[in-house]
């Protein structure tokens, strides 16, 4: 650990923090509940659900559903959302401009970095061969493996694996699902605002800033 940084493990979320992927996962979740179950959903509706594990997203949106994890028509949407997020839907997800140097820059500087998603691990691998970034963090986690937001299980066995205490870590993400698990871990946070959720609802969940650019956050943290 470098003794010149107060926050040595930067755990970041991917959807709407790193990668503009909103309108991507939107659109999916409405053909998926339109295809699936018939039912339509509007769009403020499917963004408040980004960030949860796909099958709490599913659950959250369709109360009227069988809430058990396994019941047959939630697993119906989901499959129906991963098949045309991943094959089927045109709307591009690309990084937000200067994700990629950012990271390089505070990789370079020793930091430690990992992803702490509500993607599947099916997705976030995807995702990471498409961006090449497949040896840039040095650990991830999904729902699949553990839980979803905002329980605190994802950054506990990232800080775990990293031997890193709360203390030392900092999460970055743009929906109050992010900050809450964040709170949940007793880990500090950084809101972004170009996602999910506003500056307005970030910083209900006192942040330490709410960056208007992910790519600040190197100026940000070696100011």
């Amino acid at each position: 650990m470098s003794s010149n940084k107060q926050y040595p493990l930067l755990v970041f979320d991917w959807d709407g923090t790193l990668v503009d992927s909103i309108l991507r996962i939107v659109t999916s979740l409405q053909y998926a509940s339109k295809t699936a179950i018939d039912v339509d959903i509007s769009e403020s509706h499917a963004r408040s659900v980004i960030g949860l594990g796909l099958v709490e997203a599913v659950a959250a949106l369709h109360p009227e559903l069988d809430q058990d994890q396994h019941s047959t028509e939630l697993e119906r949407v989901a499959d129906a959302y991963r098949q045309h997020y991943l094959y089927e839907n045109a709307i591009e997800a690309p990084l937000f401009d200067g994700v990629e140097d950012m990271l390089e820059a505070l990789r370079s500087k020793g930091y430690t970095l990992a992803v702490a998603t509500g993607k599947s691990r099916t997705g976030l691998d995807h995702a990471l061969r498409d961006h090449g970034f497949g040896s840039l963090f040095d650990i991830t986690r999904t729902p699949t493996e553990s839980r979803s937001k905002p329980d605190p299980a994802m950054l506990n066995e990232i800080m775990t694996e990293t031997a890193f205490s709360p203390r030392h870590t900092l999460m970055i993400g743009d929906s109050e699902h992010d900050l809450k698990m964040a709170t949940n871990a007793g880990v500090a946070s950084i809101g972004v605002t170009h996602g999910v959720h506003g500056r307005e609802t970030l910083q209900k969940h006192s942040p330490l800033t709410c960056l208007d650019r992910i790519a600040g956050l190197d100026a940000y943290l070696h100011d």
